[in-house]
């Protein structure tokens, strides 16, 4: 029987149903497991045990009132820097933001709230949500659980390893480039990222707007969907965000929807670069649905050797202008050193990022500068849009789509720290997605002879989610590895 803070959303919401066990004990036994190995484990930035306590009491009142509550309710689910939680810290794990104080919710963490979820503790996350390892906090590098002295990915990397640790029942991350599935599959996890739109940006603090989504992290595909089940929503403080299509009784659909479906391979995905125990992995993962009765067909995405370098284009242009908000005027980081209006913007953004925000922020400018727009960011939509087709054209043959999550395990920390290009190609098989505005999830699918965990990637159609859920579900119920937890 696991412990109590690795069980799931599922089986705690019955448990605390049945009256076997309160929201406040459960609370207090997560709060008890963070504080024995986050000092090992550094996945939280800061974490308000007494407010997580008092929300937990209001939970257990309303359950002995006899009120109707969600699964969630009483659940603690931990919150990555970049989610303004009112009363918290709101610091993207920058000096940029060091002091400040969110005065709101997001919308996410909103609907979590009306839903009776604890909104628990604020998580380590690459600076502005840009990277791929989490070595890129200003103030703390987050360590895999699996092994403490490997990467959790990125840059939701805090997230993810939180999770795997049992310091939260769930967590929210955001996926720019994979920023969910990517350190999901690298610590053991489930890891989703939503269709764009399907969950509301407001109260995310932007990276690249076309691009991010707010999406969780669970044990289970089925805890994934009741998370985004509260989640989604068109939201009016959100134009980029739409109102629910199709099916999205998730859960439900988890037991209706058995297969056999057809599953398309991409070759594009097992060539030069990929691990081979990765590869090895995945391979077993596709030979396991064959042995189920679905169809396998080898399907080609032409323009995917290009997702990265469009993806750095457009990602980079967006936080040039995104983060120019960030001028040591309002409510961020203001240098002591500054003479005039000049050094303040200046010396306060200089003091204020670090290396890999200004590289970005220095890319995404040359690209959006006068003469380099059409050459650049104007051909990389136009390459964005070829990727889109790629995945429309194979969708017409397929259900969904199987492919790696991550090329690597956990790498050992620093040991990319001084080339950022081989840091930039752990997204490689992650980026087209976000590119395309697809919907995908990342499951553990095993572990590599060193004992790191490796996970599949399922992309669904846009909107598809329910058919994505249903063949992650399937795939998980037939194995073990996501029960599998550290010895921390």
């Amino acid at each position: 029987m696991p412990e109590t803070y690795f069980k799931t959303i599922a089986e705690l919401s019955a448990v605390l149903e049945a009256g076997e066990l309160t929201s406040v004990q459960l609370t207090q036994a997560v709060i008890d497991r963070t504080a024995a190995v986050d000092e090992k484990v550094k996945a939280f930035l800061s974490y308000d045990a007494g407010d997580a306590l008092a929300q937990a009491k209001a939970s257990d009142e309303r359950r002995a009132a006899g009120k109707a509550l969600s699964k969630l309710d009483g659940i603690p689910v931990g919150i990555k820097d970049v989610l303004a939680v009112k009363d918290q810290p709101l610091g993207c794990a920058s000096k940029m933001l060091e002091n400040y104080v969110s005065p709101y919710d997001a919308t996410c963490v909103a609907k979590l709230r009306e839903a009776g979820a604890i909104i628990w503790g604020r998580l380590n996350m690459d600076e502005f949500a840009m990277g791929s390892s989490t070595e890129n906090s200003a103030h703390q590098t987050t360590a895999n659980p699996w092994d403490l002295e490997t990467i959790p990915g990125g840059s939701s990397g805090g997230s993810a390893a939180a999770l795997a640790a049992g310091e939260a029942i769930a967590t929210l991350g955001t996926d720019t480039g994979g920023s969910i599935r990517q350190p999901a599959a690298l610590c053991g996890v489930v890891g989703m990222k939503p269709t764009y739109g399907m969950v509301s940006r407001y109260g995310l603090v932007a990276f690249a707007s076309s691009l991010d989504q707010v999406g969780p992290f669970a044990r289970t595909v089925e805890d994934a969907a009741i998370l985004l089940e509260a989640m989604l929503g068109k939201d009016d403080l959100d134009s980029t965000s739409i109102a629910p299509q199709g099916d999205t009784d998730y859960a439900a659909a988890l037991k209706e929807k058995k297969g056999p479906w057809k599953l398309g391979v991409p070759r594009e995905f097992f060539g030069e670069g990929i691990d081979p125990e990765v590869k090895a992995n995945i391979e077993q993962a596709i030979d396991w649905y064959k042995s189920q009765g679905c169809e396998i067909v080898d399907i080609s995405l032409p323009h995917s050797d290009l997702a990265v370098p469009v993806y750095y284009i457009v990602a980079t242009a967006e936080a040039s202008s995104n983060l120019a908000r960030f001028d040591g005027v309002r409510y961020s980081h203001r240098s002591e050193e500054a003479k005039d209006a000049l050094t303040l913007f200046t010396k306060s953004r200089g003091e204020g990022f670090g290396d890999e925000v200004k590289r970005r922020i220095i890319l995404g400018t040359y690209v959006l500068s006068s003469g380099y727009y059409d050459a650049y960011y104007k051909r990389a939509q136009k390459v964005r849009r070829l990727i889109l087709g790629d995945f429309e054209k194979a969708f017409e043959q397929v259900d969904a789509i199987l492919t790696p999550t991550s090329p690597t395990p956990a790498f050992k920390r620093g040991e990319r720290a001084d080339d950022p290009l081989a840091m930039y190609l752990s997204d490689v098989y992650t980026i087209s997605v976000n590119l395309a505005g697809l919907p995908a999830i990342s499951v553990p699918s095993g572990f590599t002879e060193s004992g790191l965990p490796v996970g599949l990637q399922v992309i669904g159609k846009a909107f598809g989610e329910a058919d994505m859920f249903a063949v992650a579900h399937a795939f998980e119920q037939g194995h073990d590895y996501h029960k599998q937890t550290p010895n921390l």
